[in-house]
């Protein structure tokens, strides 16, 4: 693709997010788009974001759970970019119906860096060392693709199907917890929906971390010292409405929940 048609596409995207509208999917119409155009699309979005004075604060890693591969039929790994304008605080009301499309939750284990991480030949303890915390997570995605109708290239050219997040008010250091094993719980509306395991992303959550930033030095581009690093879903995809309400309860490290409106 040229440069003409992926800043094309960027804003594209850039407007659908804005005025909560959907796009037909790439793939259907550029046969020839390659997972790098789709990269340099997501960027031209995120350019269009910083213009419109969002801040980048960290960076999510998608498709890492093999219930998430099957449920979008992508089966590789994504990342994409998180601006302080995607963050909620525990407690606080997120206005999914005024923001997002169409939106589902998936619990995950968030990391927040305390040096930055540059790859490649970034290892586990590299990761570990790196981390000041991790802390249980709901990000809720959403597409600007009809229907969630995605191959690989769709979902990286739209930021990895980005839409917003929470953290939870508990942290805990990394080497406190067994992050292959931690058992996760999630709640929907008071009743029990979904469990996962640490194991459920690529092994362990740090194999997703040290994939970003090895993928992602490839490029020139850290992980940086303070920001949020979302480490991939442990859980299948939950799609969500105003007025519900989530938990996630994950051993060892705490817990996080949500309201919708």
């Amino acid at each position: 693709m040229d440069q003409q048609l992926i800043q094309q596409c960027g804003a594209e995207l850039y407007q659908a997010m804005v005025e909560r509208t959907t796009v037909q999917p790439f793939t259907d119409r550029y046969s020839d788009i390659t997972i790098e155009d789709a990269y340099h699309i997501s960027l031209a979005m995120l350019e269009k974001r910083i213009a419109a004075g969002a801040k980048v604060i960290g960076k999510k890693i998608g498709v890492t759970s093999k219930a998430v591969q099957d449920f979008l039929n992508v089966h590789q790994p994504d990342f994409g970019y998180l601006t302080d304008d995607m963050a909620f605080s525990q407690g606080q009301e997120m206005p999914i119906s005024e923001k997002l499309i169409q939106p589902k939750a998936e619990g995950e284990i968030a990391f927040i860096l305390k040096k930055d991480l540059i790859g490649p030949g970034i290892t586990n303890a590299d990761v570990i060392a790196a981390t000041d915390c991790v802390i249980p997570c709901f990000e809720i995605v959403d597409s600007r693709i009809e229907d969630w109708k995605i191959k690989i290239q769709d979902t990286v050219a739209d930021n990895a199907s980005c839409g917003l997040f929470v953290l939870g008010d508990t942290a805990i250091s990394p080497t406190k917890v067994d992050l292959s094993t931690c058992g996760m719980v999630v709640e929907k509306n008071g009743q029990l929906l979904s469990t996962g395991a640490g194991a459920a992303a690529l092994g362990s959550p740090v194999n997703c971390v040290a994939w970003l930033a090895n993928t992602l030095g490839q490029f020139g581009i850290p992980l940086k010292a303070g920001e949020v690093i979302l480490s991939g879903s442990l859980v299948p995809l939950e799609p969500v409405q105003a007025g519900d309400f989530m938990s996630v309860s994950i051993g060892g490290i705490g817990q996080a929940s949500v309201k919708f409106v």
